[in-house]
């Protein structure tokens, strides 16, 4: 077992790849009560190309890894959901574009919890009978988020930046799509990308690693397990431009909800240089459109955004985005004002009080939010499959220049690759 110590932070991260693949990383809390533990697969709603080992070409349903992760909580004779709760677990699941997560937090019974959330999640089984059911439970969800606000404007967006990669498509489908999932879907994907070697289990809170290492290479030495297959995934070459340079769609609100997003190429990165585009693209945000911007302050004061007033960067391998945005009054000149906002800070730069000020708040924020292990559980595998790591965000954060801070906001800030979304209340007649 391999120990890293990351003096600054105070945090032990202690890490073991087994035998069949399964990368293990334990980060012990002391003095914590709760424990959180993560069992993640790198597989999400984008992955639906790939190629097997043998040179054959997959295209599945859209909305399967979502459906997988439904079905993954049925089993023949067991309750997933009501073990947990007899250890005094509360479970869970949730399937984003690129990874599939099952999880459970607890305060006690951590090796009832660990073994049980290693073996549901290692024994698939599927019938033609229980996955008919299933699309009917989640064509349900699905309709239900076409008739949220705020999902609609958000996947709107994503669907007006992204014209061929599949972060345009709803993680959950469409009702035509999952009604042509079969078993032998389910079980083609399982058996590709739910290999230990393609996963990830993190364990954090108030335990002894030595102790919890062992429950899991015990859980693991007693199964077998085939070669792991190799995972070649298959994604259309996005073009540089957008879909749609804006989009509108009509649903009850209050006021109108508007989100400005920015694509860009992500040219593969991985690593330390991925990390590194994301928290400067996020000091970026912060300065401009932060609570104590003069853009916010000026806009929050004339009405023109609510509280709910936000933005984000999501930074992939893959593909790279950020959006702004939240309710306003009047849409247009929030567009209007947001560019104008942009065009006005690349000309004028960046203070270096400004840029300060920003850094240490983004920092303090993330020192404090390490006192949660949810924080910890959700955040850490994450930066794992991207080749980087969750505890060298301050070292990285520290290392960044307002000259990185000004060279990205003019490199990410490109207005012909900006989409807008809007959701506005149906007229009366309509």
């Amino acid at each position: 077992m391999q120990t890293t110590v990351f003096d600054q932070l105070g945090e032990t991260v202690y890490h073991e790849t087994l035998p069949n693949g399964l990368a293990v990383y334990l980060v012990p809390k002391e003095g914590f009560s709760k424990t959180y533990a993560v069992f993640t697969t790198r597989y999400g709603s984008i992955d639906s190309h790939f190629r097997l080992k043998n040179g054959e070409e997959i295209n599945v349903p859209d909305g399967i890894a979502h459906f997988l992760e439904h079905k993954m909580f049925e089993k023949k004779e067991l309750d997933v959901m009501h073990e947990f709760s007899k250890n005094g677990a509360s479970c869970n699941a949730f399937t984003s574009f690129n990874r599939t997560a099952y999880l459970f937090s607890c305060t006690d019974k951590l090796d009832r919890n660990i073994n049980l959330l290693l073996d549901y999640v290692q024994e698939p089984y599927f019938t033609e009978a229980s996955v008919e059911k299933e699309k009917g439970i989640i064509g349900q969800e699905i309709t239900m988020y076409d008739d949220n606000p705020d999902w609609k404007v958000y996947m709107n967006l994503l669907k007006a930046m992204y014209q061929k990669f599949p972060i345009n498509i709803e993680i959950a489908g469409t009702i035509e799509s999952i009604s042509h999932i079969t078993k032998d879907n389910l079980y083609q994907c399982y058996e590709t990308f739910y290999h230990p070697a393609n996963m990830v289990l993190l364990v954090v809170g108030s335990f002894q690693p030595e102790t919890v290492m062992k429950w899991v290479r015990d859980n693991q030495s007693a199964k077998d397990f085939p070669p792991a297959p190799r995972i070649e995934r298959i994604f259309p070459e996005e073009p540089a431009g957008v879909a749609k340079s804006r989009v509108e769609a009509n649903l009850t609100v209050g006021l109108p909800k508007c989100l400005i997003g920015f694509k860009e190429k992500t040219n593969g990165l991985t690593g330390k240089d991925l990390l590194k585009r994301e928290l400067t693209t996020k000091l970026v945000l912060d300065i401009a459109f932060g609570n104590s911007s003069a853009l916010y302050q000026k806009w929050y004061d004339s009405g023109l955004i609510t509280e709910s007033f936000d933005f984000d960067y999501s930074g992939e391998t893959d593909y790279g985005y950020s959006i702004i945005g939240g309710d306003t009054p009047d849409p247009d000149k929030l567009v209007t004002e947001l560019q104008a906002g942009i065009r006005g800070l690349i000309q004028s730069g960046i203070h270096q009080q400004d840029f300060e000020r920003a850094k240490r708040k983004k920092i303090g924020l993330f020192l404090r939010s390490l006192n949660s292990v949810e924080f910890i559980a959700n955040q850490f595998t994450s930066y794992k499959f991207n080749g980087s790591e969750l505890f060298s965000v301050v070292p990285t954060l520290e290392s960044i220049t307002r000259e990185d801070v000004e060279a990205r906001m003019k490199e990410h800030f490109v207005f012909e690759q900006m989409s807008v979304s809007i959701v506005r209340s149906a007229s009366p007649q309509e």
